[in-house]
């Protein structure tokens, strides 16, 4: 376990043989596990949980999501809900989300994979394939409403 300068963990936080460089911010409730290194003035907020990933500078991973056999770069945000599946029922697998890039809210991001600088995914997606630079990434289905639907009654 090695922490830098001015880092500051929350209450309740689980740290275990991680690398938190200097200006970081951990927790409330998180729970860091092995192989997770966190650059200057990155951000792992309540509820989170990482495992074997690198979190660049500036970058948040704000609540409520998990990260593992990631690599996150520069100035870039996970949502909240967010997991990266990295795990196929045989091995583990990489996802690499490079500079510059937002992740919406209960998104799934399925390994291996690869999103290039500048994009965004949208809320709600389960991301499959790699995304290009500067692109916009939604795997939503249609929302269908029923108009005067009645529940069934006990």
């Amino acid at each position: 376990m090695k922490i830098g300068n001015n880092v500051t963990i929350k209450s309740f936080s689980h740290l275990e043989g991680a690398k938190l460089e200097r200006n970081v911010t951990v927790g409330p409730y998180a729970r860091i596990r092995p192989g997770s290194h966190f650059l200057p003035g990155s951000k792992i907020g309540n509820f989170v949980e990482t495992k074997n990933s690198k979190i660049k500078s500036k970058s948040k991973v704000n609540h409520l999501s998990y990260v593992g056999d990631t690599e996150v770069g520069e100035n870039s945000n996970i949502g909240a809900g967010t997991i990266t599946c990295n795990y196929d029922g045989i091995k583990k697998n990489k996802t690499k989300i490079k500079k510059n890039v937002f992740v919406g809210s209960n998104s799934s991001l399925v390994a291996p994979l690869v999103i290039e600088e500048n994009s965004v995914v949208g809320a709600g997606s389960v991301i499959t394939k790699n995304i290009t630079k500067n692109s916009l990434a939604l795997t939503r289905s249609p929302q269908i409403n029923k108009k005067n639907y009645k529940r069934k009654k006990k």
